[in-house]
């Protein structure tokens, strides 16, 4: 301990009997009056300032300039009074606030560190607000674009682990993270309520809706609103699909075109005369397939319906060169004789045949209950010209969304909810004529449907109805 300086500070003592002790006494103050309270104006000023007030404090940065401090050390503090310059000497400890950034600064032996920086610790603080004001209601309050939160590793003296531990009183109570837009509710996650992990959503009239929950018991996870994601497309036309990223399985449902009515024989009187026979409905075929297991595009070919004696097209879903499903068109209607269905999972609904003692016969509609109908056959003529009626189509989808078929000579009815049921009624045969020319056939409707055949006629046959094109129906699943 030195008789002249004390221990921290460095203030002069005043000597027993000591000449003009008011000189060692003022040094003593000056140096309390900066070390005390200290306040500096700036720690980046670098030129030396011409216009100082007396007791303005500075640190000095990196190669200050000026008379007096030009050669000081980064980090000495500089005091200005009565026209000069003093260093002050800084203890290990100081704290002093930077008055141009409102910061407060600490001296430790590697010069001026941030205060907390050499805290280190701070406990039993009631609010704490990062960029904002916290208050009674968030004592914890910060307003931010970014928070990172990271473990301290091994090397660091920790375990490389990191785990947020939330905790409530009891069951009863919240312990939720809530989501919000604009101070808006939308979504809140957490034990609400009871122990159970759940998720419910706020639309924008406050109402909320549970979306899923977790038992904690079972670990079993339901969805209260469902959560399958489902989208079909119908494919009328040739095309490529892409599967969607989120597809998990793949329905298909394949609709051959329809086959055309025949048309119907004509001629005088003294040999009967066949209507012509319906068109067999196009075959149905079902797949399904996990989503794994596809390419990722499936090439869509859609068959057409048949004009009047024409078979209908084959339609298919494929990947690549594999054909994974397929369902071939209806056949024509021949002279007097019903056309064949397509080729499906199972038998398709064939066409009527034409009869000349009795009403031609209706297209088939339930030996494939959930395909399109057949074509009605179209009515024959005696051999000494008594005329019958043509058949009725059959319906499509019978066993469910029946699409109705055409009656004498009309057009069946398409499916009443294509996406449900694409499978539309087939066309009903034209009625015979003793006079002149049969009826025509009429068309199949949408999709698959064979077409009506033509009656028979004394001038002219009538000409066969058109089959409806097919469908290929691709359903998703995720």
């Amino acid at each position: 301990m030195s008789d002249d300086f004390s221990a921290r500070l460095n203030l002069p003592y005043l000597a027993a009997g000591q000449m003009q002790k008011h000189v060692t006494l003022n040094t003593a103050v000056t140096r309390l009056d900066a070390l005390l309270q200290t306040a500096v104006v700036s720690r980046t000023t670098a030129i030396q300032p011409v216009d100082a007030s007396d007791g303005d404090l500075y640190i000095l940065p990196q190669e200050a300039e000026g008379a007096a401090w030009a050669g000081r050390a980064a980090g000495a503090l500089m005091r200005f009074e009565c026209g000069g310059w003093t260093a002050v000497p800084t203890p290990d400890g100081m704290i002093a606030c930077v008055l141009d950034e409102g910061v407060v600064v600490v001296w430790a032996n590697e010069g001026w560190v941030a205060l907390g920086q050499r805290l280190g610790e701070v406990q039993g603080l009631k609010r704490l607000g990062l960029g904002t004001t916290a208050d009674e209601a968030n004592p914890l309050a910060a307003r931010i674009n970014a928070a990172l939160f990271t473990a301290r590793g091994e090397a660091e003296g920790g375990d490389g682990d990191l785990r947020l531990t939330l905790n409530k009183a009891t069951a009863g109570d919240v312990l939720s993270l809530l989501f919000q837009s604009g101070y808006a509710a939308r979504a809140e996650l957490g034990l609400i309520g009871d122990d159970d992990l759940s998720l419910k959503a706020c639309d924008d009239a406050g109402i909320w809706r549970s979306v899923w929950r977790v038992d904690r018991a079972t670990g079993r996870v339901a969805f209260d609103q469902g959560a399958v994601r489902r989208e079909t497309t119908l494919f009328t036309s040739d095309d490529d699909y892409a599967l969607p990223a989120w597809a998990c399985w793949v329905e298909a449902t394949c609709v051959g075109g329809g086959g055309g009515g025949g048309a119907g024989l004509a001629g005088p009187a003294g040999a009967p005369r066949l209507g012509g026979g319906g068109g067999g409905a196009g075959g149905l075929s079902l797949g399904r397939w996990s989503a794994d297991d596809l390419d990722g595009v499936l090439t869509i070919t859609v068959g057409a319906g048949g004009i009047g004696g024409v078979s209908g097209g084959d339609s298919e879903v494929a990947m690549g060169d594999t054909v994974l499903l397929r369902a071939t068109g209806g056949t024509a209607g021949g002279l007097g004789v019903g056309g064949a269905g397509g080729i499906g999972q199972r038998p398709a609904n064939p066409g009527g045949s034409s009869l000349t003692t009795a009403t031609a016969a209706a297209g088939a509609e339930t030996l494939c209950s959930d395909g399109p109908g057949g074509g009605g056959a179209g009515g024959g003529l005696s051999a000494v010209d008594v005329a019958h009626a043509g058949g009725a189509g059959g319906a499509g989808g019978w066993s469910g969304l029946r699409a109705a078929g055409g009656v004498a000579g009309a057009t069946g009815q398409a499916s009443p909810k294509p996406l449900l049921s694409i499978v539309g009624g087939g066309g009903g045969g034209g009625d015979a004529s003793a006079s002149g020319a049969g009826g025509p056939g009429g068309s199949g409707a949408l999709f698959g449907a064979g077409g009506g055949g033509g009656g028979a006629g004394l001038t002219f046959g009538g000409q066969g109805g058109s089959g409806a094109s097919g469908a290929v129906l691709i359903t998703v699943v995720g």
